[in-house]
């Protein structure tokens, strides 16, 4: 790989800012100082340094992102803010989102460019778990509970599949869905006769909002937070 699209890929800058910190001399590789940002290197086993700090190779990106409201799942939008606007990083180009929110849902958002775990978490066949904090304008009954975790009627060609409740308070709720049915949540409670008045996503498979993130905050995943992602419940 070229040091220069080595150095962008790892976030330090774009391209042609990074072949600008090369030539001033920022950047040494095996112990050499280089000033050729065309030198082609062997990202697995060569250790290049930026301003003397070891530049790890990181070949895929995770970023969790407390999506807020009004800003659209989509790397480009020509009327909303977007969530790769958010990205305060140099290279987003091979990034995408996994699973996207409604316009007025904020909450969890999985940013990557890892298609193998994207394809995992979204293929229907393995029923992978999202949980939602929901709060509606009626509070909610034990009829509409068990509606909720028996499978629904919301004009599809199938009921939902089971969902699990778990109340917070009377208006209040975590819904874990494996499906991801357009406006699903929304949908379901309208079955039930009832209206979602805020909707946040809080987890995806075992993986689960850092609530220390300020709504539009966003951080890399860390190395058990991955693994959660990945384990199937």
């Amino acid at each position: 790989m070229r040091l220069d699209k080595f150095l962008s890929n790892q976030g330090i800058a774009s391209r042609s800012q990074v072949k600008e910190y090369i030539r001033k001399g920022r950047v040494i590789v095996n112990e050499q100082l280089v000033k050729t940002s065309d030198q082609q290197i062997d990202e697995s086993k060569d250790r290049i340094y930026f301003d003397g700090e070891l530049i790890l190779y990181q070949k895929n990106i995770y970023i969790m992102l407390n999506k807020p409201q009004g800003v659209v799942s989509a790397t480009m939008d020509n009327v909303h803010k977007t969530a790769f606007d958010l990205l305060k990083i140099a290279n987003k180009k091979d990034l995408f989102i996994v699973g996207r929110l409604d316009l007025d849902t904020e909450g969890l958002l999985l940013i990557t460019n890892d298609g193998e775990l994207s394809h995992n978490l979204l293929s229907p066949k393995r029923h992978v778990s999202k949980t939602y904090q929901v709060i509606v304008e009626q509070p909610i009954t034990k009829e509409q509970i068990q509606k909720l975790e028996a499978g629904l009627d919301i004009g599809e060609e199938k009921l939902t599949l089971p969902a699990r409740v778990q109340p917070i308070s009377e208006n209040e709720f975590y819904l874990s869905i494996v499906e991801g049915k357009f406006h699903q949540v929304k949908r379901m409670l309208q079955a039930v006769d009832n209206q979602v008045v805020f909707l946040k996503r809080v987890a995806i498979a075992g993986l689960k909002l850092d609530e220390t993130l300020e709504v539009g905050e966003y951080r890399e995943l860390t190395k058990d937070e991955y693994f959660q992602l990945t384990e199937r419940e």
